[in-house]
């Protein structure tokens, strides 16, 4: 997930590093006040003058940054997460997830190529909807370089927007606990250039 190979996947990457700049920051802070609280010498001051300074590290410090810090990562988030939508977009390819234990099968939209099983083809530099089912128990479709995670749910469709940068084979996982043997519930994705492409809904295979 820290080494993007899709739009999204790098969205998400971006998002993941400012989070944790953040969480940081805040961890930072809260251990130099608490450093500073610790080897602050017991000597004898004005009540008032302990007061505005215990105001000052407390709501200043103690609170109104972490409170600052938090907002505006929400807010980036909120932002990002709106990004990632699935949304119309020219040249938008849609394919079939149904996972079940412990396979997955491929099925593609508006074409004659048969299902495919353990491997998704895609077309590289171009948008895909992966409409996600399961014919059992809840799993869950990630694609760490192309993409983030959705959960497969029996009875119900989800839409995960996916995209390559370039082709190749990208590695991809069920990433929910659904049972003894879900560490090997993997499958690939194969993200072809146009010419494989095209042959790929001609012939049904790369």
């Amino acid at each position: 997930m820290l080494h993007p190979a899709g739009p999204a996947a790098r969205t998400i990457a971006d998002l993941w590093w400012i989070m944790l700049a953040g969480g940081v920051a805040i961890f930072l802070l809260v251990m130099a006040l608490l450093f500073a609280a610790l080897s602050r010498p017991a000597s004898p001051s004005v009540h008032g003058e302990d007061e505005r300074g215990a105001r000052v590290w407390m709501w200043g410090l103690g609170l109104g940054f972490p409170l600052v810090t938090l907002a505006v990562l929400t807010g980036y988030g909120l932002v990002i997460g709106e990004r990632l939508l699935p949304r119309d977009t020219p040249d938008l390819v849609t394919v079939q997830a149904e996972a079940r234990q412990w396979a997955w099968t491929f099925r593609y939209a508006d074409t004659p190529v048969p299902a495919t099983e353990g491997v998704l083809h895609i077309p590289a530099r171009r948008p895909v909807n992966v409409e996600i089912t399961s014919t059992d128990v809840i799993h869950s479709f990630w694609v760490p370089q192309l993409a983030g995670k959705l959960d497969a749910i029996p009875g119900h469709v989800n839409v995960l927007r996916i995209e390559a940068a370039d082709p190749g084979t990208y590695d991809g996982q069920s990433a929910e606990f659904s049972g003894q043997g879900y560490r090997e519930h993997v499958f690939t994705v194969e993200a072809h250039d146009p010419a494989s492409w095209a042959t790929f809904l001609q012939e049904g295979s790369p």
